[in-house]
């Protein structure tokens, strides 16, 4: 299969990133998924359900990102943690407003009603984010991106983009990579770490593996894993 990578611009005052977290305290990772990256693009195409089909397009492909913050703050990460409530105030016999309340496993309703929630935001972050395409959907992903179906936002609906998220299709990854670099020069930020796919041993890397691979959206999500390394980028280092 011929591939093209896409760029990927994600700036925001607050952006969150689910990896493995579940029920109420909801996690980000400090950088964005595939699989957060892949709903952005379903979104942008009016994509719902499932999607096995295409999601299957993109399992053995690429994802590569990288962490920009300002250079006079560029070593700290800052996370913002918001306590919210759900399941109060709903009718439980309407329908459509019981699918709200918090559920036991057996589908009972949970004591007390309402639970509090915790979430985690990333702040005042940038991101450049290179995905691996198949070209005979590269150009539909590059309109989609500029003229959205559905809103996009950066992991959650209250993370809306500040800048154009599209910026470019290219035929070599370093292409991608160098224009993600000359839009962090123009707003003097800094890069703070990149995350690669595949394992990159060395000095101060860290490698993981990551379950963020979509197989299936919609109410039974599933997903695969994949390995990543972590590259710290020092002060002055090459994305400088």
């Amino acid at each position: 299969m011929k591939t093209s990578w896409i760029a990927l611009w994600f700036e925001a005052p607050l952006q969150s990133w689910g990896g493995d977290s579940r029920f109420y305290r909801r996690e980000t990772m400090d950088f964005p998924t595939k699989s957060g990256v892949l709903g952005l693009i379903c979104c942008a195409l009016g994509k719902g359900g499932e999607q096995k089909d295409f999601l299957k397009e993109f399992e053995l492909l690429s994802q590569d990102c990288f962490a920009f913050k300002k250079e006079s703050n560029q070593c700290f990460l800052s996370t913002m943690y918001d306590f919210q409530t759900v399941g109060n105030g709903y009718n439980a016999k309407d329908e459509w407003e019981n699918l709200h309340i918090p559920k036991k496993a057996n589908g009972e309703d949970a004591e007390n009603g309402s639970k509090l929630v915790v979430r985690g935001y990333l702040q005042d972050m940038a991101f450049g984010v290179i995905i691996e395409v198949p070209n005979h959907l590269a150009e539909l992903i590059k309109e989609g991106l500029i003229n959205p179906f559905w809103d996009l936002y950066l992991g959650r609906k209250n993370c809306a983009p500040t800048d154009f998220i599209y910026r470019g299709t290219f035929e070599k990854e370093n292409d991608a990579e160098n224009i993600l670099v000359d839009i962090a020069k123009a707003k003097d930020l800094g890069m703070v770490f990149k995350v690669v796919d595949g394992e990159n041993y060395g000095e101060d890397r860290d490698v993981f593996t990551l379950r963020d691979v979509p197989l299936q959206f919609g109410e039974n999500k599933k997903y695969s894993t994949r390995r990543v390394t972590k590259i710290p980028i020092q002060e002055g280092g090459p994305s400088q």
